[in-house]
């Protein structure tokens, strides 16, 4: 194998979570989804209501635990499920579902504490939410977690135009989430941003220039990619029965996907470049049901064109035009 991307032991040209793992831990590490019963600040009517436009019912947590069950049942489960693709696994409790920083800070030491004392084996925690959802004190409590344990914090960015974040009723502007990272970094925590490509009026320049922005404006140590995937029982479905969305084809998915991952620099961790959906939801693009299929299309893609991730990083490089 001749592989020049430097962050990878196999074919991959861009720096996967997996690689990532298992060159700090020494094991094959996955994540347990949790979904501990949080909303969000736009649909409790604390900032909006209704919630972001593309959003399942269950808040983007589709694959995590049941939210009837308690956080122990829930962990365990998911565990389990997990271990019959690998028996021999760390962990990293992934509070997934809706917004896991929007309750007062001694909810949050209840449920963060309840799952990280389930398994010895839990390396490491994640916790995904908006970046108007960190106050000073919930900030500081992650910061004594970071202290004990890696914690990434997945924050969900998803556009980084204003006119886009109001049309999907996001609720906070660009510059709250520049400030969130500013003041998780300042603790030395992990930051891995969420960007969604394929969002209602954005163009393949745009979806560009929304990386090009994330990177340049916010020390992020990791990145997910998602695709918009259209679902049914959201408020989506009407804007698209409505004529106001198109959804992407595999073909300009896998060419933005390349081109996105030649911007963002080599060290920054991929934790993904595409979602997945429940088959009984989705409405569209159905292509993106073949997970492994547009994976491999990205790979074969990455090496038609002699590139790897960060070729054209855009901390140092003039190459890119729009």
């Amino acid at each position: 194998m001749n592989n020049p991307f430097p962050y990878s032991d196999a074919d991959k040209r861009y720096h996967t979570l997996n690689y990532h793992l298992r060159e700090k831990y020494n094991q094959k590490i996955f994540k347990v989804m949790i979904n501990a019963g949080f909303t969000c600040p736009n649909i409790d009517g604390t900032v909006k209501y209704g919630g972001c436009t593309f959003c399942s019912t269950k808040g983007s947590g589709d694959f995590a635990g049941n939210p009837e069950d308690n956080l122990k049942t829930q962990f365990n489960q998911v565990k389990e499920m997990m271990h019959q693709k690998w028996p021999e696994a760390g962990y990293i409790a992934y509070f997934q579902a809706f917004s896991n920083t929007h309750a007062p800070l001694g909810v949050l030491k209840r449920k963060y504490e309840a799952v990280l004392e389930c398994d010895p084996n839990i390396v490491a925690l994640s916790i995904g939410t908006p970046p108007d959802c960190l106050p000073d004190d919930v900030v500081d409590y992650l910061a004594e977690l970071n202290r004990r344990m890696e914690v990434w914090i997945d924050l969900g960015l998803q556009t980084t135009y204003e006119e886009t974040s109001d049309l999907i009723n996001r609720a906070h502007d660009y510059e709250t989430y520049v400030d969130a990272v500013k003041r998780l970094r300042v603790h030395n925590i992990n930051v891995c941003t969420h960007l969604i490509n394929g969002l209602p009026g954005e163009t393949s320049e745009m979806m560009l220039e929304n990386v090009r922005r994330m990177v340049l404006d916010s020390d992020i140590q990791g990145v997910k990619l998602h695709l918009l995937h259209l679902m049914k029982q959201t408020r989506l479905q009407r804007d698209y029965h409505e004529g106001k969305l198109q959804l992407m084809s595999q073909e300009e998915y896998v060419k933005v996907i390349c081109d996105q991952l030649e911007m963002i620099p080599k060290e920054i961790v991929i934790h993904r470049l595409t979602g997945d959906a429940p088959r009984d939801l989705i409405i569209g693009p159905m292509w993106s049901l073949k997970k492994w299929e547009v994976l491999n299309s990205i790979d074969a893609e990455m090496e038609r064109r002699g590139s790897v991730q960060g070729c054209k990083d855009v901390r140092i490089s003039d190459l890119i035009t729009f």
